[in-house]
């Protein structure tokens, strides 16, 4: 499996890679943008999924000014994960429908597939490098990305999924687009008493609902700060490091905290719960790599305003300034 660093990365520049968590961002609008095709046979039809996704990303690149935007989609989840853990992500909730829409509403996973559909279309043609590998997860795919292709560049996440908390540093920062600020790495210190580099850890121990992980019961993110403070340290502090810790305090009478013979207890979750949430190569196979590498190593940009226009055109949608999009897209995006 390709895990060496990108030599041609290393060499430190000013400007960003702004790196999209799509589905994410895409949902987002999606159940939300109000915006709505306004002429043609799907007049009327809701696509506040694509203006809502395009105006966010054409005013992140006004802001950041990066030389690269990488937008990755999700293919449909990772057969790995879900091989280890066969509860993984299950009973997820269904989308809502867009709060803004009454009776006549069109068949929501056709219009959803059509408003994606678009987006990847209109991107090829503002040179955004988009990167789809099939079965396999855009938060393991984005993962890659930041600690193999891009190592020692300014990088932009942009998501929503504290996921990716865990690889903020120096050179890394997430923007929330629910909350419209960024996420730094004394922001996460700050609110869960751990360090961004020991986060994955701690959220091993404290599970994930979201994604029907179950973690120790008991456990929080306080309880952690307070019993291992090592998690605040600069070390980087493991799953098995924490096992071996809480054996050390468990008293042979039985008295004290129960919370760390459950820890020792639960060592085959922890480590479970670890590979679903480490954004590594472990849940990648070496021919995923192989593609997300060429994906990357391959991109050239290319940019065709008139045909921007004219597929607009086509699909009705008028809610959207594509000149200032494809303007800042030209201006930026160089890599």
């Amino acid at each position: 499996m390709d895990g060496q660093r990108n030599s041609n990365s290393s060499q430190t520049t000013s400007a960003p890679i702004l790196i999209v968590d799509a589905l994410n961002l895409f949902l987002r609008h999606f159940i939300a943008n109000p915006a709505m095709v306004s002429t043609g046979y799907r007049a009327g039809e809701p696509a506040g999924g694509v203006v809502g996704f395009l105006n966010s990303l054409r005013w992140l690149i006004d802001t950041q000014h990066p030389s690269r935007v990488v937008v990755v989609w999700e293919s449909g989840g990772s057969a790995r994960k879900r091989n280890l853990f066969k509860e993984y992500k299950a009973h997820r909730r269904p989308q809502k429908l867009n709060r803004y829409y009454e009776d006549d509403i069109p068949d929501t996973a056709e219009n959803r597939n059509w408003q994606i559909a678009t987006i990847v279309s209109l991107l090829r043609l503002v040179g955004i490098n988009q990167v789809y590998v099939q079965d396999c997860e855009a938060d393991d795919v984005i993962g890659y990305i930041c600690r193999y292709k891009f190592p020692d560049r300014r990088k932009v996440i942009l998501s929503s999924d504290k996921d990716f908390y865990q690889l903020l540093d120096a050179e890394t920062r997430v923007y929330n687009p629910m909350g419209k600020r960024y996420v730094l790495p004394e922001d996460v210190f700050e609110r869960f008493g751990v360090k961004p580099h020991n986060f994955c850890t701690a959220k091993a121990l404290c599970g994930d609902p979201s994604d029907n992980i179950p973690g120790i019961k008991g456990v929080g993110f306080k309880t952690l700060a307070k019993r291992f403070p090592q998690l605040a340290s600069e070390d980087e502090v493991s799953v098995r490091d924490i096992i071996a810790d809480a054996q050390s305090h468990i008293d042979p009478k039985g008295k004290g905290p129960k919370i760390f013979q459950r820890i020792v207890d639960g060592e085959e979750i922890l480590l479970r719960n670890w590979q679903l949430m480490y954004l590594d190569t472990q849940n990648l196979s070496g021919n995923q790599v192989k593609r997300i590498g060429y994906a990357i190593d391959n991109f050239k940009p290319q940019r065709d305003k008139m045909s921007l226009m004219r597929k607009l055109v086509k699909e009705g949608i008028s809610s959207f300034d594509a000149d200032r999009f494809f303007t800042v897209c030209r201006t930026y995006l160089r890599d």
